[in-house]
């Protein structure tokens, strides 16, 4: 059992580091708050460097590698700066459909123009009336000829917004489905479509810059080839999306986590009171101790669920696992970094109070924390007869 990075993996870390130590800069990123702004330039440079989509096929402007070091370029992304990291580790969202279902004409038209940052993906599956419960959808797509017509609503669609190029849209294929969730496909339908609307959802308590959007379909007409895999097998594809999607997630909280501890270690080290460093307090030094196990121990977890990953197997139960323990660990790594920064804590200079708005994210998309322990408890228990 090897708990090494290889050297590729290594060189990979290294190389997003250097990338945020020279674009997250702390100025720039307080007027993008200031402003609301999604940042673009910051965003394109990534793509420019192989960032985005590096598990992309080679033929598809990606590097060939695995969710291992997907979620490393992530990881190393949000410890530098929890929104912009956000921001940039979601620009391919959703793609992992088409990567693994797609047909060879969408996988070459859409996997590209994501990876070098022409456009931002979409998964729309969350609506209104449904929340994380995706057995049941109340947008339908009736095929008419060679066409499909797609109605419907979709809530809190992540890059849903200006730079959107396509949606991957969970539809109601087949009304008399029972249960309606085998009768549901994933359908392509791009932004700038006829009868494609959206609108943002409004202030955010955190992730302020990542685009958030209502989607409405109102007839809009795609052609039949934009189904992606197998007509009414689309919850099928979407939970395998999942089971790696949390990883990634739990890759975010795990960066985000990292990134809270090194400010209040820095601090601590500098701050003084009653006329000693913070850091030579013995309760300041417990604080530190539990911080760090914290993140070791969700770092084992999303390592080895993205390991896993890689081999080929869905496990269910080892993603739901690592998202909750990530996401849990990140809040409460943040909030004890605003404890030991007292007073400077709550103040958006010092990053701390945002790493920790943002890092509450990761309990609740893709699926939330009580989601993730029904997957759990299912996996453990079965069928109970």
């Amino acid at each position: 059992m090897d708990f090494e990075l290889n050297r590729e993996q290594r060189e990979i870390q290294k190389a997003v580091r250097e990338f945020v130590k020279g674009e997250f800069k702390k100025d720039v990123i307080l007027e993008l708050l200031e402003k609301h702004e999604y940042p673009e330039k910051i965003w394109k440079k990534a793509a420019e460097l192989g960032f985005i989509g590096i598990h992309f096929p080679e033929e598809y402007s990606g590097m060939s590698l695995g969710v291992i070091e997907n979620i490393l370029v992530c990881e190393e992304l949000c410890r530098g700066d929890s929104t912009l990291g956000i921001c940039l580790s979601l620009a391919d969202f959703a793609t992992e459909i088409i990567l693994h279902h797609g047909s060879e004409e969408q996988k070459a038209r859409w996997l590209p123009v994501v990876a070098e940052g022409k456009c931002l993906s979409c998964g729309a599956f969350t609506e209104p009336d449904h929340g994380s419960d995706i057995t049941s959808v109340g947008t339908t797509a009736v095929r008419d000829g060679d066409e499909w017509v797609i109605n419907g609503s979709k809530i809190f669609i992540t890059n849903g917004g200006p730079l959107a190029g396509l949606y991957n849209v969970l539809c109601q294929t087949d009304p008399d489905a029972s249960p309606s969730y085998r009768g549901m496909s994933v359908i392509l339908v791009e932004a700038d479509r006829p009868g494609v609307s959206y609108m943002d959802v409004g202030a955010k308590m955190g992730i302020t810059l990542s685009y958030t959007a209502e989607v409405n379909f109102k007839d809009v007409r795609v052609p039949h080839s934009n189904l992606v895999g197998e007509e009414n097998r689309g919850f099928y594809q979407v939970l395998e999306f999942f089971d790696e999607s949390r990883i990634l997630v739990a890759a975010q909280a795990l960066g985000i986590a990292q990134g809270a501890f090194e400010r209040a270690m820095a601090y601590v080290k500098e701050r003084s009171q009653f006329g000693r460093k913070i850091a030579q307090f013995q309760v300041t030094q417990h604080k530190l101790a539990d911080m760090a196990t914290k993140i070791e121990a969700a770092r084992m977890f999303v390592y080895k669920a993205a390991w896993n990953f890689d081999q080929g197997r869905m496990d269910p139960k080892l993603t739901s696992m690592a998202k909750m323990f990530a996401a849990r660990a990140a809040i409460e790594v943040c909030d004890e970094a605003i404890q030991l920064l007292g007073g400077y804590g709550y103040m958006l200079e010092y990053e701390v109070e945002r790493f920790y708005r943002d890092a509450k994210i990761t309990e609740l998309y893709e699926g939330t924390r009580e989601i993730q322990k029904n997957t759990i408890a299912s996996s453990l228990l079965g069928k109970i007869k």
